[in-house]
């Protein structure tokens, strides 16, 4: 007989409560959820970081005006915020893993569709049906984990953000290269659907082997999730450093180029940037679970991005590449982020929902800091001013961080708080 070793000092360890206990599928299946996590992960923002480096050859060749290359960008975050905000009903609705087969089937779709249309509006309309799939993936994953690696929860979540990851640094670097040895856009950026077609594989044979798990009846709703301090806290800090992240991989490079950098090189900065993505996601889920606080990381990000943004303000090219790298530190908040949401709840149902919650929400905010790091810059002329809101944006990060570092779970905050407002209802 063997017996399962289960890390220390973890939380996501305790059994899980009121009836929800996790599936146990047969090994095999297991590794066909995992191989499916990874696979789904991989194509998550191909949508996204397909379409930059080839802004000016699509929208010229679509006859797409300035206002509908605005309206292509700010797409990612708009449908991100609107399709990751209606996946848990869905989710109850269908189950989550159908519901990640049709997400996967819709990217594809999306993905190959538009790289066949001729005009702007059937070309943005497939972008959103694609980037709904990448938006509905964003927030089911973090509860598969959770759902069939419950004392794994470190490991898978290496596994499925450093496919997030590399699926995000592929299609940014391979793009222009598809493009080059082409010749034709349409084939660039439709490559990726490939991808799609793919992941959707491992899922049908979990679907065909019937380890699919009913949906819950138990909803937590926007408004319950918010009530709470865990709920409050993970939007803010998923909105922060989505924000940051955003005006980062928007204005990093120009912002170089104004100092004296040459394009190549601040082009060359940029890619180090999201490189360093990669190794984050491999190392800290695994630190993150093993720790019952996590704040001496919250601590660790933040002095990272306030060292790497003082680095800009006083002395933005000696030392450039010290401070990429310590910006790069800095954004692994993101990984935390993630990790967080399996972390600060108990059940499927809990995760599900502070993922939606905190995605949703936050990432409406992102939207706005990339336009607002603009505008600083135009109006004042500088660079100084538009720092000052990445300094404001990392400040919030920090105490929202250092608050949800806490070892508490969104479940238990909302129990306490029902059973105050039933106890003052009590004649």
């Amino acid at each position: 007989m063997s017996t399962r070793v289960l890390p220390r000092n973890s939380e996501t360890n305790r059994r899980p409560q009121d009836g929800n206990t996790p599936d146990r599928p047969s090994v095999g299946a297991l590794f066909l959820i995992a191989a499916g996590i990874a696979l789904a992960a991989l194509n998550l923002r191909t949508a996204i970081t397909s379409v930059g480096p080839l802004l000016g050859e699509v929208t010229g060749a679509l006859g797409m005006t300035a206002v509908g290359a605005g309206v292509l960008t700010t797409l990612p975050v708009l449908s991100f915020a609107l399709f990751g905000a209606l996946t848990p009903s869905l989710s109850r609705r269908l189950g989550s893993h159908r519901l990640l087969v049709l997400a996967l089937v819709a990217l594809t779709l999306g993905l190959g569709g538009r790289a066949l249309v001729g005009s702007p509006l059937p070309f943005l309309a497939l972008s959103v049906l694609a980037l709904s799939g990448g938006a509905i993936g964003n927030v089911i994953l973090p509860v598969l984990v959770k759902r069939h690696f419950p004392h794994r929860v470190g490991l898978m979540t290496t596994v499925y953000t450093t496919a997030l990851a590399l699926g995000t640094t592929i299609a940014a670097a391979t793009t222009v290269p598809l493009y080059d040895s082409t010749g034709q856009w349409r084939v660039a950026l439709g490559s990726y659907a490939l991808f799609g077609l793919i992941a959707v594989v491992p899922w049908l044979l979990v679907l065909r082997h019937g380890s699919t798990p009913g949906g819950s009846t138990r909803t937590f709703g926007f408004g319950r999730v918010l009530s709470t301090g865990v709920g409050l806290q993970s939007m803010l800090y998923f909105g922060t450093q989505s924000s940051v992240a955003y005006i980062m991989f928007g204005w990093y490079a120009q912002m170089l180029r104004d100092q004296g950098m040459s394009a190549q090189s601040a082009g060359l900065a940029l890619s180090y940037l999201t490189l360093l993505g990669i190794p984050m996601s491999l190392v800290l889920p695994t630190l993150l679970t093993r720790v019952r606080d996590q704040r001496p990381f919250v601590l660790m990000f933040s002095l990272s991005y306030l060292v790497g943004l003082g680095g800009l303000w006083f002395s933005p090219m000696n030392g450039v590449w010290v401070w990429t790298t310590l910006i790069g530190v800095g954004m692994g908040s993101f990984v935390y982020a993630l990790t967080s949401f399996a972390l600060r709840t108990r059940t499927g149902e809990g995760t599900a929902a502070l993922s939606a919650t905190s995605q949703s929400l936050g990432y409406l905010m992102a939207g706005t800091g990339p336009f607002l790091f603009g505008l600083l810059h135009e109006l004042s002329g500088g660079w100084h001013a538009p720092l000052l809101l990445l300094l404001a944006l990392v400040l919030v990060n920090a105490v929202t961080g250092w608050l949800l570092g806490r070892p508490r779970h969104l479940e238990d905050a909302l129990a306490a708080r029902d059973g105050r407002r039933g106890s003052t209802a009590r004649p």
